[in-house]
């Protein structure tokens, strides 16, 4: 069965005007004769709020470790081309390292500073600094030749053994075996790198 229709609602003031309903979320409505006030609203933005500090930029922290790397790795070829006839092979060696940790210390700063924490360029740091070490031994040979000879007769060395440099600089002068202060050069400029990008990093991120 159908139910009935609710009674219409009366107006309690006798056929005048309804009251002005309150507003959700505000507070009650100003007594007669009180001006209006004007709650204020539910949130306020703060004007000097602290901004997350920025995430850094891999790839141009990359780009930059490369050009510094390939700078001194340069410089390391030009001082060797210029004291090679003076230089014992323990003294050689001392260089050798001594550049390898220069390069990773250099490329892992400033990978931290334009990279922050990311962990890509991180691994590209050590990586980057490791090639620096390497071919700034290995570039030393065609100079030296280049010198001692012309620059033709270093371009058809190279030419005809493209490889030879890196046997040079795998080869131990001493007795002909494995020189293992080749590959610590390698170890110790990655290792640097790395260690330095991610030291650096932090801070410029708690900063």
């Amino acid at each position: 069965m159908n139910q009935p229709p609710p009674p219409p609602q009366h107006n309690p003031y006798y056929g005048g005007p309804v009251p002005p309903q309150q507003p959700p979320g505000y507070g009650p409505l100003p007594a007669a004769g009180q001006p209006p006030t004007h709650p204020a609203p539910p949130f306020q933005p703060r004007p000097f709020a602290q901004r997350p500090p920025s995430a850094g930029h891999p790839v141009g922290a990359v780009l930059l470790g490369f050009l510094v790397s390939f700078v001194v790795s340069l410089l390391y070829a030009g001082l060797n081309v210029a004291t090679y006839k003076d230089q014992s092979l323990t003294s050689a060696n001392v260089l050798y390292l001594g550049h390898a940790v220069l390069n990773g210390a250099i490329v892992g700063c400033l990978v931290g500073l334009v990279g922050g924490r990311s962990g890509g360029a991180r691994i590209g740091a050590g990586v980057i600094a490791a090639l620096g070490a390497f071919f700034g031994y290995t570039n030393t040979i065609p100079l030296v030749f280049a010198y001692e000879e012309t620059p033709s007769a270093a371009w058809d060395l190279l030419s005809h053994e493209p490889f030879f440099p890196a046997k040079v600089w795998w080869t131990s002068e001493s007795d002909g075996g494995v020189d293992w202060f080749s590959p610590l050069g390698l170890v110790l400029a990655a290792v640097t790198a790395c260690v330095l990008a991610h030291v650096v990093g932090a801070r410029r991120r708690r900063a």
